[in-house]
């Protein structure tokens, strides 16, 4: 434990702390001091043990109302998180629905693809089947011509 002089209200104190915190403890001292003294300075001399009282109750509320703020921030990020967790949830299902409709443009293509290639080979096909008519017919229309 270190020991920490302290001066409040014009008068020396020893306190007792951690050790590594005395100047913490200092510092708590010096903020509740000044307290005090803006106190006495604004009421007067009423009492030391009153001062102290209504110094006391100022730094709990400020306690509280911090506490509140703290309090009210924590749900504020709470709110956050879950609004966040329901973006990701949603942009996870975009993607997944995203990458599902690549893969159906995918087959979709490949189905149009092999569609063009049945459709070329029947069109091949089909000029050829007309092409080998066509020469029947000529070979056929010129030996009816050398016959006649």
């Amino acid at each position: 434990m270190a020991n920490v002089n302290i001066k409040f209200n014009g008068k020396e104190f020893l306190l007792s702390c951690e050790d590594g915190q005395e100047d913490h403890l200092e510092q708590l001292s010096i903020n509740l001091n000044n307290k005090f003294d803006d106190l006495k300075n604004s009421l007067g001399n009423i009492g030391e043990n009153k001062l102290l009282l209504i110094a006391s109750i100022k730094v709990m509320d400020e306690y509280f109302e911090t506490k509140k703020k703290i309090d009210n921030q924590k749900i504020e990020l709470k709110k956050i998180t879950e609004r966040f967790k329901e973006l990701k949830s949603l942009v996870y299902d975009y993607k997944y629905d995203k990458e599902k409709e690549i893969m159906n443009l995918k087959e979709d293509q490949e189905k149009v693809k092999s569609e063009i290639d049945n459709q070329k080979i029947n069109y091949e096909n089909l000029v050829d089947k007309a092409t080998l008519e066509i020469e029947s017919f000529i070979k056929k229309h010129e030996a009816d011509t050398k016959v006649q």
